[in-house]
């Protein structure tokens, strides 16, 4: 199988407006740098349904897409989530969980009722996923679309228990980073013969009238890594420009 393409979707108008602050695209990069992985997008949407409909849809149409979404699956009216993953992923319509009713019962006896107990309608063939922090159960669909409060303190542990049933194999994932005294256009030859499996950037930089050059290489095979990484170290010293290795 190909390497999955992951995905953080953070939904919230209040992240937009900046009344809040994101704290999940940091926390999900760190994440997946301790398991050798890393994202292939992050996605900040208002709270809009047909918006969440369209970036859920998206996303998974992706090779082998992982989605870690935030937000939107509480009980008040502006939490579309659960809906919305109904009818991105399944046939559109809710079902009570039995079991997501049964834990949000126990946990709110008579004030689960009349809304919170909304928060048992779910997409079909849910699969749900424990909420140590007020035991509000968020729920993932395929063992690869996972759906989890916007609250750092609810989404956060359970996104590292995800991962470590996620990613058994922890890989290493080698990079390499140059900084040059010089423009990125010295290395246009080399960056248009990438391999497909080098991750690699060019970021140029313009300081007190001098120009120098980031460039990293990155992959999962060392050799490809050093290799490439080799091609502009060799171009470099062959042309006599400066540079520091990171």
């Amino acid at each position: 199988m190909s390497e999955p393409k992951i995905f953080a979707l953070i939904i919230g108008t209040e992240i937009l407006n900046r009344r809040r602050e994101d704290k999940h695209f940091n926390f999900v990069s760190n994440l997946l740098k301790e398991y050798g992985r890393k994202l292939s997008g992050s996605f900040i949407i208002e709270d809009d349904p047909a918006l969440i409909v369209q970036s859920i849809k998206f996303l998974a149409s992706q090779p082998n897409s992982i989605i870690f979404s935030f937000g939107g699956i509480g009980s008040t009216p502006d939490d579309y989530t659960r809906k919305c993953v109904a009818v991105a992923l399944r046939d559109g319509t809710l079902y009570t969980n039995q079991e997501a009713k049964r834990i949000i019962e126990e946990r709110l006896g008579d004030k689960a009722y009349p809304h919170p107990i909304n928060m048992a309608e779910l997409p079909k063939g849910s699969k749900l996923i424990e909420n140590t922090f007020n035991g509000m159960p968020a729920f993932s669909l395929d063992e690869r679309y996972f759906f989890v409060p916007g609250f750092p303190e609810m989404s956060h542990p359970m996104l590292r228990k995800i991962a470590k049933e996620l990613f058994v194999e922890k890989r290493e994932y080698y990079r390499k980073t140059v900084v040059a005294k010089c423009k990125e256009t010295i290395f246009i030859d080399i960056m248009s013969d990438m391999p497909d499996d080098i991750e690699f950037s060019s970021l140029p930089k313009y300081n007190s009238g001098e120009w120098t050059t980031s460039i990293s290489i990155a992959s999962y095979d060392k050799s490809l890594t050093d290799s490439v990484f080799a091609r502009y170290i060799n171009l470099l010293d062959k042309s006599q420009i400066e540079y520091i290795k990171e």
